[in-house]
């Protein structure tokens, strides 16, 4: 989250290539916001091609409507500093703020996108593309509608974005909130330690199982029995070949939870064979999303591979080491929350969800650090011809074409000098990547024709005033 007036601190540090590593949040220059456009464009298109609609909320709620939603991660919540009115805090999270706006407007059925800025009070790691503000990218399905067909949906959409994007191979691991219930109540795990143990059960991305048997026993007051046994079970993965074995498992069988949870598993997987995206896809006991409001198929999408230093950690302030591979790990997560919206209804009245959040920040991250890496230059802008002169006193002649072709619509820029040189303006061109460079003269002026140059081959023709619009089109169409 951006401090500003949330910080107890006065004090800002020094930022660095746009970064400021003690507040966590970052400026972004031409060439990021390019590439940033670029990303959400897919994002988008994807969200827009399975039907989704637009919503925006606040950016600020009534602390009381995000209080309780989020396990042990509550304590990130930026709180605003009360000034004799409601108490507020910023958003944690476009989730809790859909399931709110659902209620109060009583709305039961949609399939929404929403793309904004959230805020956590984290520990940023500018490494690995985690920040305190930073956007999220959220789809949801709200509905009554027959089991697995939406969840199988956001998996697809998962599995669409990142392919697009071209990060690199991924994994999307998926559980059930109702088989791991189920699994700690076999394992011998009480009932209200289910939440606080499920969220430590999520910190085995980052931890070994050691260290997470140890904050279950040591910490938690776990068992050292139920901790053995729920270790058994979270090295499992598979696919639907996983849950018919836990349906017959002496264990798993006995909750009525579990089963439900492992029944719905496999119609979700015959649905993602359909879907064609089984390639991508394992169930992975492991996968525990500490959030409380899960209640059903939970999932998360990480990236198996590491990537090349980024600028942030070779130019970090804290004397950081710099690691050699960047490991950015879950790009996306989500899952069905069914009795979320219930809590905001005054009657109670549930309306099941589920969706999916693309973890914006960190895909951008990678992106940044492939543009880096390679040679392709990334436009800036969308100018598609700059408007020059060759010779002196022809200022009002570049000012009038170039209105000529803003109103058609044409992408168009003109120098701010009165009589500037040649070169310099179509060196401008190669620095900024406009591919067409449309020249007046006297000569050309006389015969109601322009000289339109093609910057990167140099090759120049005269078009005639009246095809210039269409020539311009014509020769841009794929810029």
């Amino acid at each position: 989250c951006r401090h500003l007036a949330f910080t107890d601190c006065g004090y800002w540090t020094t930022w660095l290539g746009g970064l400021c590593h003690w507040t966590g949040t970052r400026d972004y220059n031409p060439k990021q916001m390019a590439i940033r456009e670029k990303v959400f464009n897919t994002i988008i298109s994807c969200f827009k091609r399975h039907g989704a609609e637009n919503i925006d909320t606040p950016v600020f709620e009534l602390k009381e409507t995000l209080t309780g939603k989020y396990g042990e991660d509550s304590k990130l919540i930026y709180d605003l500093k009360d000034q004799g009115g409601e108490l507020l805090s910023l958003r944690y999270d476009l989730t809790v703020p859909f399931a709110r706006y659902l209620a109060m407007n009583k709305v039961t059925n949609i399939k929404r996108y929403h793309i904004a800025k959230v805020y956590r009070r984290d520990n940023p790691a500018m490494t690995r593309g985690r920040y305190r503000e930073f956007y999220q990218c959220d789809f949801d399905i709200a509905g009554q509608y027959d089991p697995m067909i939406p969840d199988a949906e956001c998996l697809k959409i998962v599995h669409e974005i990142l392919s697009e994007l071209e990060l690199g191979d991924f994994r999307i691991k998926v559980n059930d909130r109702r088989i791991l219930d189920g699994m700690f109540a076999v394992c011998g795990v009480p009932d209200d330690k289910f939440r606080t143990i499920c969220s430590t059960v999520d910190k085995l991305d980052k931890m070994s199982w050691e260290d997470v048997r140890s904050e279950m026993v040591k910490e938690k007051g776990l068992s050292e029995e139920a901790a053995d046994q729920i270790g058994q079970y979270v090295s499992l993965q598979g696919g639907m070949d996983l849950a018919e074995r836990l349906l017959q498992d002496a264990k798993m069988s006995q909750s009525k939870q579990a089963c439900a949870g492992l029944t719905d598993m496999k119609q979700l997987f015959s649905y993602l064979q359909l879907f064609q995206v089984t390639d991508k896809v394992v169930f992975d006991l492991s996968l525990a999303r500490g959030l409380d409001y899960y209640t059903g198929v939970i999932y998360e999408a990480i990236l198996t591979q590491t990537g090349p230093v980024p600028v942030a950690a070779a130019q970090n302030g804290a004397g950081e080491k710099a690691e050699e591979g960047v490991s950015v790990g879950s790009v996306a997560g989500g899952g069905r929350y069914d009795g979320l919206v219930g809590m905001f209804d005054p009657k109670g009245r549930k309306v099941p969800c589920v969706g999916v959040s693309i973890g914006i920040e960190r895909v951008f991250s990678i992106m940044e650090q492939k543009a880096e890496a390679s040679a392709e230059k990334v436009r800036t802008t969308e100018t598609q011809v700059m408007v020059a002169s060759a010779q002196k006193n022809l200022l009002e002649e570049r000012l009038r074409l170039t209105a000529e072709l803003w109103n058609a619509g044409i992408k168009a820029e003109v120098m701010y000098k009165k009589n500037p040189k040649l070169l310099s303006q179509l060196q401008h061109c190669e620095d900024s990547g406009i591919p067409l460079v449309a020249i007046l003269g006297e000569q050309e002026l006389k015969d109601g024709v322009v000289k339109l140059r093609t910057v990167h081959s140099r090759e120049e023709i005269d078009v005639s005033r009246a095809k210039l619009v269409e020539e311009i089109k014509r020769r841009t169409l794929d810029v």
